[in-house]
């Protein structure tokens, strides 16, 4: 763990006399630590850490965004969404989920970290409080952060299924809190929430008065058959909360960065609002792209489950003939793996599999306390590029036992 604190270190003393209060809670993120890592690796690297697709989009999403960039007046400044993409939001919503909305209830988003960083600063008071799930996304934390807010941990364990247990949450942390994040299909866990879980998140938001957002990034990406909900169908919804969903993951536009804000009115206003004097708007063409998405054929979508699954497969199977037995994940693209008995460290696991194999993953500890003993594998590669890094993994642990 040198090499962290070393970064840490020099980032603080080279800072510390220009940067406010609030920059000592970041430090350069995990993956572009282990990107330094990979840099000094002797072998050839397979990196599973960062979750960014490696399959192209569906040609028809491509082919708008090539006929939208013919048009020289789209270069200009967009300043806000377009009918088309809102319209196509609206479409989309009802179709997938039943879910009736207004052009109101959406916020394009330059993808779903530009709402999770800036929502909380319309919302949030220097030391209110939000109730963030531990093990989580590192950018829940962010945002909190940067509005000067409390961080309240609120605990997800296996033997729950990683579900928010709203009765284990203790009422002085809910009546402090004004902000609940939750994410299903979650990362790094991989996995779903039944449709009355939602039900019961509002009446908790009811309860305490809180604002909800629902990171679904990974919706589309379930497998085994099972179908992932919308936090926006729960009944009273659209009363208390929001969904972030990202077309990112379900048809491989990472570097697009387009996502959708969808929900309750006062909050997509207010982040339209910040949006309007921070930004210019989501490049017209990228809109069109996004609009052809989501409006266009979806075979795209069961042939990526399939191939995800495919890969998920491949890779659990082959750690598992290796002699590490790992919970298959119900969706998204990671397989969150707790570590061998001789392993505690994740940070530990991590860079010394890296040295000694060139399989990069992300040490648990990277998504909260409760993430310590796991790390996460990313399924970025195709099922026999996975398999052969699977035995590479289970090799180096053989090689490590005590």
């Amino acid at each position: 763990m040198l090499w962290i604190s070393l970064v840490h270190v020099r980032i603080n003393r080279r800072w510390k006399r220009i940067l406010s209060d609030k920059m000592q809670y970041f430090e350069p993120s995990i993956f572009i630590k282990i990107r330094q890592a990979m840099a000094s690796c002797p072998l050839p690297v397979c990196d599973l850490s960062v979750g960014t697709p490696d399959l192209p989009p569906p040609r028809h999403v491509i082919d708008a965004f090539l006929q939208s960039a013919e048009n020289m007046e789209n270069y200009k400044y967009a300043l806000a969404d377009t009918r088309d993409m809102t319209d196509a939001a609206i479409e989309w919503y009802s179709r997938r989920f039943s879910v009736l909305l207004g052009r109101e209830n959406i916020c394009g988003l330059i993808g779903s970290q530009d709402g999770l960083a800036h929502l909380p600063l319309m919302l949030l008071n220097p030391n209110d409080g939000v109730l963030v799930p531990n093990p989580g996304y590192p950018m829940f934390l962010s945002g909190a952060r940067l509005a000067g807010a409390s961080v309240i941990d609120v605990p997800l364990h296996e033997e729950n299924g990683y579900l928010v247990d709203f009765d284990m949450i203790p009422p002085s942390g809910a009546h402090r809190a004004k902000l609940l994040i939750i994410s299903y299909p979650a990362n790094p866990l991989g996995r779903l929430a039944p449709l009355d879980f939602f039900d019961r998140t509002v009446w908790f938001a009811k309860k305490y008065g809180l604002y909800v957002i629902h990171d679904n990034a990974y919706v589309e990406l379930t497998f085994d058959g099972k179908k992932a909900h919308s936090f926006l169908q729960a009944k009273g919804a659209l009363d208390v909360g929001v969904e972030f969903n990202s077309l990112s993951k379900s048809y491989n536009l990472t570097g697009s960065r387009i996502s959708f804000m969808l929900g309750n009115r006062d909050m997509c206003e207010s982040l339209s609002l910040l949006k309007s004097n921070i930004d210019y708007g989501i490049f017209k063409p990228v809109q069109a792209m996004a609009a052809a998405a989501i409006t266009g054929p979806q075979d795209c979508l069961r042939q990526l489950r399939s191939e995800y699954q495919d890969r998920r497969d491949a890779l659990i199977a082959a750690l598992s003939e290796g002699g590490w037995s790992v919970v298959p994940p119900q969706g998204t693209m990671f397989v969150w793996a707790k570590l061998p008995p001789q392993f505690t460290d994740s940070v530990d696991f991590a860079m010394r599999l890296l040295q000694s194999t060139g399989v990069a993953v992300v040490p648990g500890i990277s998504f909260g306390s409760l993430g310590e003993g796991y790390v996460r594998i990313g399924l970025v590669r195709p099922a026999g590029e996975l398999a052969a890094a699977a035995r590479k993994i289970t090799g180096f642990i053989r090689n490590n036992r005590t």
